[in-house]
């Protein structure tokens, strides 16, 4: 028998196999539709996201030579802040999933800030008042889409993050849950009692009603009924926000561990235990994750929205190369970016920053500037925005972290990981499965039926590929940490960063 994780994420959908060893069977990935109705707005179709997962369900058993009857669970991870409302009696969609990407809402952020609200807010979840989360997405969908309100009056609106859909879709609408992981992304669960908040509802006018059950992460959260390729009553038991997904496929299971995952973006996680830590530093408070019959996880989350998506943009937007995995060939071609910054402030500035209005830039052009020199940038720009959020960290937990567990597609570039260690400063580590996010799928998938019977057994599969050992001496990475740094000054229009975040 086997487990089957889909990888519901920003650009495509990843399906994979694993085997009770732990190993890698098959994985397939389908990228889908990019949508921009406006500058700063990105949607998803919700039926391309739902053809993308029944299309990679059905090439991986293919190409694994399997049947749907050898698949003994089902684990979903996806996209976090993505939300999607629909009917419940009919199961359509009345928007365009809005990503967690989409900045459409920062009026509304402008307004709430106004209030003097955001600590409050920031206890309750966590979380900081910005696009980036669930509510006020969902808020704009009742405000502009007549049809939610409509439904929302009679009980017959359904909002969710991508797992709730989906687990709708895949129990043919006989399960309507969410996991604490994604529940906490929303900005209407409090951390403390891992339930919807009643006070935060009103706030953001979503009826509880709408919302899904929170449960456990590892569990039995439904079966399958008919679906193409899958055979009835296949347990769906694992679920987590795809970061949370891959800290847990990490085996980070100890506090102080940490990853970071290079995808669209790049994300680092911190394990803080069954302790809620809130930063001082501008870090958002999360949910790992929650094992049935044990306390919660917390964890220390900071994010930069833009990471692997900037690469997808040198070939999309200005052609620079054919394909993503070009990259690091070009970049070697040079040394250095040879004093060329790009700040891929394409969506604005995450963690710690928080600024919607930044923008990206790449500047230090010269007549000898080569597309070498940008990609090598880019390369950089990739590791250098998540050395702010590392140390950031290290400040809220009050030692220096050992080590950086790496995972996601961009891992596999070894140029960029060493620069990451470069820049950091500390040793980074790299599995040898780097789609991490779902394996941590997988493994929740796997406790919740008994594939594997306690994390111990996940510690035993997981295996290293390779280490990472930063070749800067100090002087030399904080030089180049103050030239990243002036050019992140200049795409923010109302805020400056702090230098001493820099020293080392």
């Amino acid at each position: 028998m086997y487990i089957m994780a889909i990888d519901q994420g920003t650009t495509g959908t990843t399906v994979s196999i694993l085997d009770q060893a732990g190993s890698l069977v098959t994985k397939v990935n389908q990228e889908y539709r990019q949508i921009f109705p406006r500058p700063g707005w990105v949607e998803h179709d919700p039926e391309d996201i739902w053809q993308s997962v029944t299309v990679t369900i059905r090439k991986a058993l293919n190409h694994a030579h399997l049947k749907g009857e050898q698949v003994a669970a089902i684990g979903i991870t996806n996209q976090r802040e993505t939300v999607i409302g629909w009917n419940s009696e009919t199961g359509k969609p009345v928007y365009n999933a809005i990503v967690w990407q989409c900045r459409r809402t920062e009026p509304f952020c402008q307004k709430l800030k106004k209030k003097g609200i955001e600590n409050e807010i920031r206890k309750k979840t966590g979380l900081v008042i910005d696009p980036y989360f669930s509510a006020t997405k969902m808020n704009w969908i009742l405000e502009n889409v007549p049809e939610a309100k409509k439904l929302s009056f009679q009980g017959k609106l359904k909002f969710g993050t991508i797992d709730t859909f989906l687990l709708w879709r895949l129990t043919s609408g006989r399960s309507f849950k969410t996991d604490v992981s994604n529940a906490s992304r929303t900005m209407l669960m409090n951390l403390k009692t891992l339930q919807w908040d009643s006070d935060l509802c009103k706030l953001f006018k979503v009826r509880e009603r709408s919302l899904a059950e929170i449960c456990d992460s590892s569990g039995i959260f439904g079966e399958t009924q008919n679906v193409p390729c899958l055979p009835n009553g296949i347990p769906i038991s694992g679920i987590a926000g795809d970061q949370q997904a891959a800290l847990f496929g990490q085996v980070a299971f100890q506090t102080g561990e940490s990853k970071c995952t290079f995808g669209t973006g790049s994300f680092l996680l911190m394990n803080t235990g069954n302790q809620l830590v809130f930063s001082k530093n501008k870090l958002l408070t999360t949910v790992a994750w929650k094992l049935p019959g044990q306390k919660v996880t917390y964890a220390l989350e900071g994010g930069a929205f833009i990471c692997g998506a900037a690469v997808q943009w040198l070939r999309d937007g200005l052609g620079m190369i054919k394909q993503s995995s070009e990259i690091e060939a070009l970049a070697k071609q040079v040394d250095s970016s040879g004093g060329v910054e790009f700040v891929p402030a394409l969506t604005g500035l995450g963690a710690p920053y928080w600024d919607s209005a930044a923008r990206g830039l790449i500047c230090g052009l010269t007549r000898g500037t080569t597309k070498a020199h940008i990609a090598r940038a880019t390369l950089e720009a990739m590791a250098l925005q998540n050395v702010e959020i590392l140390l950031a960290m290290q400040q809220d937990l009050g030692k220096k972290i050992p080590c950086l567990k790496v995972d996601g597609g961009a891992s596999s570039n070894n140029l960029l990981m060493q620069l990451q260690a470069n820049f950091t400063g500390i040793q980074v580590e790299r599995p040898e499965l780097i789609e991490t996010t779902s394996i941590g799928a997988a493994y929740l998938a796997g406790l919740g039926v008994g594939f594997w019977k306690s994390i111990q057994d996940l510690k035993k599969v997981w295996k290293r590929d390779r280490v990472f050992q930063s070749q800067f001496d100090n002087k030399r990475r904080n030089d180049r940490l103050r030239s990243w740094q002036m050019a992140v000054a200049k795409t923010q229009l109302k805020t400056s960063p702090k230098q001493s975040r820099m020293k080392s």
